[in-house]
């Protein structure tokens, strides 16, 4: 199996650089980007069969611009990455609270509980009984 996606149409062999999406209710296609992945109703188009689309009398075509540029990662792309990487690498702390800090729910205080584990923004807590 290829890793290039081909033009849907008959008998053409190009990589595909466009999908098209048709949207019944509103009598609408939509001509955009190449999908992330492949959907069983869109039609990955090549360009020259992209740039030639037309719809049905009655029908509309909203092309959204289409990137024919090899996508590369910015860096702000790099910098997120890299403070994910830290932040998934830092041992888990047990937090300090001001005394004013008011109970959680069940009455349990933040500075009672401790964190066991974490993955991405979701930590698990440790119980105070426990």
């Amino acid at each position: 199996m290829s890793p290039v996606r081909r033009c849907s149409r008959t008998a053409c062999g190009r990589p595909a650089v466009a999908t098209l999406t048709y949207v019944y209710a509103d009598s609408t296609a939509v001509l955009g980007p190449l999908a992330t992945y492949a959907e069983p109703h869109c039609y990955d188009l090549c360009s020259e069969h992209s740039e030639r689309l037309t719809a049905p009398r009655g029908w509309e075509v909203v092309r959204l611009a289409v990137d024919t540029g090899p996508a590369r990662p910015s860096g702000d792309d790099l910098e997120a990455l890299a403070n994910a990487v830290r932040e998934a690498a830092r041992t888990p702390r047990r937090r300090t609270a001001a005394p004013a800090e008011r109970p959680g729910p069940g009455g349990v205080r933040d500075h009672d509980l401790m964190e066991v584990a974490r993955r991405g923004h979701l930590r698990v807590l440790r119980s105070p009984e426990n």
